[in-house]
């Protein structure tokens, strides 16, 4: 019996932390959790009236989408656009996210700002929109983007660069040109993932002229850009960048794999929901240094799955760091 209840304290816990930061998709889960071990209790009709009432706002969440997408107009780009952007609506915020405090600082100050910009331009200021994020694979540079963007209710728009340089070549320019007036038309959260690919610095030993006109023209379109819109450029790489595009930014803002308190703090988060109290933190903080947050969120994953596919809702420290182990192998086997 105190199982059950400590495995429902947890849930009850995920649950209220989940409202407070308007994530309804976490709610959801964590109430079809609770509608599971009410079943497994033997209260087959709290679980059936839970189970329906999870539908029910599932219903209502796909019908509120809809509307969403019905009067935002890059919602479903077309022509051109429809193969350069891709438009998607996150409900992730900030809090969902664990980062360094002055990582976390910068990031709320952009939102700040920009909810507050009709102030800020009155008085001849203007907000950071203009954003560069730096850091390794993994470390939440995407996910920030959509953290912004679900923060802000803005739609996230992902430009497409494969499209943009490989499918357009010599006409490149002209189509980023309709992406930053698709910024004016559209505000939203414009997010350039590997920009490393766009914007290599134009001495480069591979530089070709063709590249360099496509690095002046976002330079150009970057400065004169008076949009609404937010723009990202994320990049693993920031050493291959051209130095003038530093000067173009807002901000930089340099990301770093998870260490120490942090990994816990992710870890804790991703697996609320589920037993954690006989968790050994300090033997996991050990298996876990060194990975991504990416990878440890994806090892958090392997771990709840193996509790639901054992019928457990305690998640065992062994079982967590076999899972931490598998993603350090997977790593370093890429690396060869």
């Amino acid at each position: 019996m105190a199982r059950n209840q400590l495995a429902t304290a947890a849930q009850l816990r995920a649950l209220f932390e989940s409202y407070t930061q308007s994530d309804s998709s976490r709610f959801l889960s964590v109430a079809t959790q609770i509608a599971a071990h009410a079943a497994r209790a033997g209260d087959e009709v709290l679980a059936d009236e839970l189970r329906k009432l999870v539908e029910e706002a599932k219903r209502r969440d796909a019908l509120r989408s809809v509307s969403a997408s019905s009067i935002i107009p890059m919602a479903r780009p077309t022509g051109d656009l429809a193969g350069l952007v891709a438009a998607t609506y996150p409900k992730t915020r900030l809090s969902d996210m664990v980062l360094t405090k002055p990582v976390l600082g910068r990031l709320k100050r952009v939102v700040r700002e920009y909810r507050n910009s009709e102030r800020l331009e009155m008085r001849g200021l203007h907000p950071r929109r203009k954003l560069l994020l730096v850091g390794p694979p993994g470390c939440g540079k995407s996910m920030t983007a959509a953290a912004i963007s679900g923060e802000l209710g803005r739609p996230l728009l992902q430009v497409q660069l494969h499209a943009l340089i490989a499918k357009f070549m010599g006409e490149t320019a002209a189509k980023l040109h309709l992406v930053f007036q698709a910024m004016e038309k559209a505000p939203g959260v414009y997010l350039f993932d590997e920009f490393d690919a766009l914007g290599a610095h134009r001495g480069a030993d591979n530089d070709v002229g063709e590249a360099r006109r496509i690095l002046n023209s976002f330079l150009i379109f970057l400065e004169q850009d008076t949009s609404r819109s937010i723009i990202i450029a994320a990049t693993n790489v920031p050493d291959m960048l051209d130095r003038a595009l530093f000067r173009r930014f807002d901000d930089v803002i340099t990301y770093q794999h998870p260490a120490g308190t942090m990994i816990e703090s992710l870890m804790r988060n991703r697996l609320a929901g589920f037993d954690t109290s006989t968790i050994h933190w300090d033997k996991v903080l050990g298996a876990g240094a060194g990975l991504s947050h990416g990878e440890l969120v994806r090892a958090c994953e392997d771990a709840a799955k193996d509790a639901v596919l054992s019928g457990k809702e305690r998640i065992l420290t062994s079982v967590l760091i076999k899972a931490l182990r598998a993603r350090l192998g997977h790593k370093n086997n890429n690396k060869k």
